[in-house]
């Protein structure tokens, strides 16, 4: 099974667990493929929806309710721009991607590892 585990999705959107999970049970279409194991795999498509719902409730100030209300009228808009929206679909695939591959061959460094580098 292809798509993101939710500790990518944790770790990508900075947002928890047992939000996403919820977020699952409230906003229409946004409920990640699982495995027989039960484990969930979030699509690009969700990861962007984590993205705005994020900054809709965060920094907007949004209600949840409010928020579904914002996703499902820019669903609207979208099909209206779907090749412009495929296009940044595509970008932040890879952009996410990237920033995974990075994150797993360049493991943190303390500061005092940094620094003795430095030093060299």
């Amino acid at each position: 099974m292809t798509g993101y585990s939710i500790g990518e999705v944790e770790e990508i959107t900075g947002v928890k667990a047992h939000v996403l999970r919820y977020w699952e049970s409230v906003i229409p279409g946004f409920a990640p493929q699982k495995d027989m194991g039960g484990r969930r795999a979030y699509s690009q498509r969700e990861v962007d929806i984590i993205l705005r719902l994020k900054y809709l409730i965060g920094v907007k100030k949004f209600t949840i309710e409010g928020a579904r209300s914002q996703i499902i009228e820019e669903a609207t808009i979208e099909n209206d721009n779907i090749d412009i929206f495929h296009t940044i679909h595509d970008l932040r695939t890879d952009l996410t991607t990237l920033y995974l591959t990075i994150r797993k061959y360049r493991p943190l460094t303390t500061r005092t590892q940094q620094e003795n580098y430095e030093k060299k």
